[in-house]
């Protein structure tokens, strides 16, 4: 993801587990993004589709429950 900083994906997809859900907080958190920035597009799109594979999980989860 960030080869500046030597971020791999899993490292964001850790931070977006742990709690950051904004670009800024994922850098934070990662180191990654801090340098050159040209990772930071690729950085938000993993964000997101992480965030919507959570969402799909949760609705999968709730369906089942009820």
């Amino acid at each position: 993801m960030c080869h500046c900083g030597v971020v791999n994906d899993d490292s964001v997809v850790r931070a977006v587990d742990s709690g950051a859900r904004t670009l800024s907080q994922v850098c934070r958190s990662t180191g990654a993004g801090q340098d050159c920035g040209a990772c930071v597009f690729s950085l938000r799109r993993l964000i997101c589709q992480h965030e919507d594979t959570q969402r799909a999980t949760l609705l999968e989860v709730e369906g089942a429950a009820s």
